[in-house]
Order: C-alpha cells, then sequence, then structure tokens
C-alpha cells in the first residue's frame, strides 16, 4: 500500500525551527499496530493521520511508544498540509478527535487552535521526579501534566534531567512542564516526557493549555507571548477565553514524499 506523508516544521516561521510533525491522510482507518509502526519509523515526536469525513474530519495523534490525546504541533501541520499542499479551501477545520472536537481557524499564514483550558493545581512530586533535575522548583502543580515553576528564564535553559531516574516514572499520555517569566516573552517553557525515546519535546501545543490558564491569571492578561526554549525554539501567540485556549503560530513544510507498507 502507497501512502504520502508530509512532513511539516510547526511553531516556527523558519525551517529547522519548531516542532516538526509528520501528517499522513488516508482514506479509510489502519488497524492500531500499523499506525505505531510507521510512526517509529517516521522517527518524529509525533504522526497525525486523519481521515476527512467531509463536515468533520476524524484526527488522531501517535508518539513512536502511544495513542496522544491531545497534541497541538500536530494538529497544527495537518492544517498546514491541508491548506498549503492539498489546496482544501475551507477556513475553519473541524476535527473528531479523542479530546472532543476541535476547531481551528486560518488567517494568511496563522493557524489558530482552539482547545480545552487545564488549570493545573497544586500537587507534589514523587522521589525520583524531584531527584530528576538539577535544580529544584519552587512551585509544582499538575493538570494533565506536571507544572514545575522556576524563578527565572535562566533556570529553565540550564534545566538538566537525570535520565536514569526520569524514566522510572510512567506519566502515560502526561508529561513534565517547567516554566518561568520570560525575558522577551510572557512566559517560557520546556516539556519532558519519560519513557519516551524523544525525552525533550521541542515545542508542546498540548502544554499551553494548562500553560496559558496559568500565566494569564498571573499576569493579570488574557492575550500572551510564550517562546519554548529548546534547541528548536517555538513561537506561540495565546489567547485565554473562557474555559477554552487559543494558541496560534505559523509552520514550514520540510518534505512531501510515499512510503509503502506492505
Amino acid at each position: 500500500m502507497k501512502l504520502d506523508f508530509y512532513q511539516i516544521d510547526a511553531f516556527t516561521d523558519t525551517l529547522f525551527g519548531g516542532n516538526p510533525a509528520v501528517v499522513v491522510p488516508l482514506k479509510e482507518w489502519l488497524p492500531d499496530a500499523l499506525l505505531l509502526k510507521i510512526t517509529q519509523e517516521n522517527a518524529v515526536a509525533e504522526t497525525a493521520f486523519f481521515v476527512d469525513k467531509g463536515e468533520k474530519i476524524h484526527l488522531r495523534w501517535f508518539t513512536p511508544e502511544i495513542e496522544m490525546d491531545l497534541c497541538g504541533h500536530a494538529t497544527l501541520a495537518t492544517v498546514h498540509a491541508l491548506k498549503t499542499i492539498l489546496n482544501d479551501p475551507r477556513t475553519t477545520f473541524v476535527f473528531e478527535t479523542l479530546s472532543g472536537d476541535l476547531t481551528v481557524l486560518v488567517q494568511d499564514d496563522y493557524y489558530f487552535l482552539n482547545f480545552p483550558s487545564r488549570m493545573p493545581v497544586a500537587s507534589h512530586l514523587t522521589e525520583n521526579l524531584k531527584l530528576s533535575f538539577n535544580i529544584k522548583p519552587k512551585e509544582i502543580l499538575k493538570s494533565r501534566d506536571y507544572v514545575l515553576i522556576y524563578d527565572n528564564e535562566e533556570d529553565i535553559k540550564n534545566l538538566q534531567i537525570d535520565r536514569n531516574l526520569f524514566d522510572q516514572i510512567n506519566m502515560e499520555t502526561g508529561g513534565v512542564i517547567v516554566t518561568a517569566p520570560g525575558k522577551n516573552s510572557d512566559f517560557v517553557s520546556r516539556f519532558f516526557t519519560p519513557q519516551a525515546s524523544i525525552l525533550e519535546d521541542p515545542v508542546t501545543g498540548s502544554a499551553h493549555c494548562s500553560l496559558i490558564p496559568l500565566w494569564a491569571e498571573r499576569l493579570g492578561k488574557k492575550e500572551l507571548f510564550a517562546l519554548q526554549v529548546s534547541e528548536r525554539l517555538g513561537k506561540l501567540n495565546c489567547e485565554l477565553r473562557g474555559d477554552r485556549v487559543i494558541i496560534s503560530g505559523q509552520a514550514k513544510t520540510y518534505a512531501i514524499g510515499s512510503f509503502w507498507t506492505e
């Protein structure tokens, strides 16, 4: 079976920045085991598969290890592929996903993701998590993901992880967000996933479902600009809108091609 694929750098305005995702359009769903094999072969943080059902598009996201409940950068990459490669005339896309219906609006070369807000609450770390980081957080919160708050951007950039300890934790679809006020942004973050083949996710849209309500409340503003300060750097425009968050950014196409499955 021959399938097309598109590799997109999401949440960036330059190639080799942001977070790479592979997008694979399907006419009908393939077995989950095959979807996982394809994702492992792609060797990026997320592969998005979709089946266009007309009014809605059924969208699923896979890491090399598991199916995810929510992924921002692969959703943005999917819309970018639909608009710029497949020439879809729609300006509003509705995706049927494990996190409910998600809407993405296209304006010029920006994509606006309408995602659920997930305000984190006070929590505590397991002993392994405490010992995994070279710099201790000043505050510990949790929603789907742990949210560790630090004093400043330099702390976030200088964080190192003891992977032997970190990988003893299984968080299923969750991970660990580290965040602080930014110097040239409202806030900065990084995102780490235990037991994943890719330890640090370059840009994590779903993490901002928790970061946006958190920093909106603390900074007293509903519109924010965020940087995910991984080596690839991600740029995200953010807005808190009731119980939803709007996450917007740009994307660049890296590769277009085909692959074959037996």
